[in-house]
């Protein structure tokens, strides 16, 4: 039997790994090198006495005893962290404001990890455009935003570039003779007016056959068949495709996508951070 406790640090690394299935994304979310990562599952094999990962250049992945133990390891996190959360006798708030263009499919396990983190941590979040959620942050409606970087501004810590292209569904096929059909978001959508812009540059007639009011409609009338869009891979379902180089379309260029906070609340900062770092691992993916 197991007689001295577990290095929790050293679980929660294990956990990590499970989850991401990289060394590299635990380092990056983590702010430590996968030289750390790896000592500190190491440890924790030398501890139980049992091969947790297996690991090779192309796979990282459990073993049976690591597929046996994960439950468990979750279970003692959750445990630790509502011990902790049980202290706290206030229900602190955090309001975030984040672009739609970078909420993304991977948001609600997103905001199961800050809830997880601190369950007694009220989380609010506003969707909307980039400059929208800026305003509303300059007027101190939200605590903090994670948005597309705005022109004219130049302040906030960048998360990552993110890529964008001109995306279509496979089956989709142009018109010759007729203008490009873009489907987009309403103005002031600095995406639109990017690609608009690009377009005009090009000399590349254009006409806008859809307007929706977030990424999830503009994606679906992409799958649609209805025309191109520029977004990001990772905002629309498979069976979609980068369309720009058959079509000699301009290239999208790599947006930054900034956070923006004033949180001084410990807890509140600590969500924030969980944030940022979780939308580092999926921005750089």
């Amino acid at each position: 039997m197991i007689q001295l406790p577990l290095d929790l640090d050293a679980v929660r690394n294990f956990v990590m790994i499970a989850e991401l299935g990289s060394f590299t994304r635990v380092a990056e979310a983590t702010r430590t090198s996968q030289s750390t990562v790896s000592l500190k599952l190491k440890r924790l094999e030398e501890r139980l006495g049992a091969r947790l990962v297996e690991r090779t250049p192309r796979y990282v992945g459990l073993s049976p005893q690591g597929a046996a133990f994960i439950p468990h390891a979750r279970a003692l996190l959750d445990t630790h962290d509502q011990a902790l959360s049980s202290l706290s006798e206030a229900r602190g708030r955090l309001t975030i404001g984040i672009s739609d263009h970078v909420a993304g499919p991977e948001l609600p396990s997103l905001i199961a990890r800050m809830n997880a983190q601190d369950p007694h941590l009220l989380i609010e979040i506003r969707i909307g455009s980039s400059g929208d959620l800026l305003q509303r942050f300059d007027r101190r409606e939200l605590d903090t935003v994670i948005v597309r970087r705005h022109d004219g501004r130049d302040d906030g810590t960048v998360l990552a570039d993110e890529r964008f292209c001109w995306i279509a569904s496979h089956a989709w096929q142009p018109r010759a003779g007729t203008p490009l059909p873009v489907a987009t978001m309403p103005e002031p959508c600095g995406v639109r007016v990017l690609a608009g812009k690009l377009l005009d540059e090009a000399g590349i007639p254009w006409t806008e056959v859809f307007s929706g009011g977030g990424v999830a409609a503009v994606s679906a009338a992409v799958m649609a068949g209805l025309g191109v869009a520029a977004l990001a891979p990772r905002m629309v379902p498979l069976g979609s495709v980068d369309i720009g180089p058959r079509l000699g379309l301009p290239d999208l260029p790599s947006l930054p996508i900034v956070l923006h906070s004033r949180t001084r609340d410990e807890r509140a900062h600590a969500a924030v951070e969980a944030l940022s770092m979780a939308y580092r691992v999926v921005l750089r993916s």
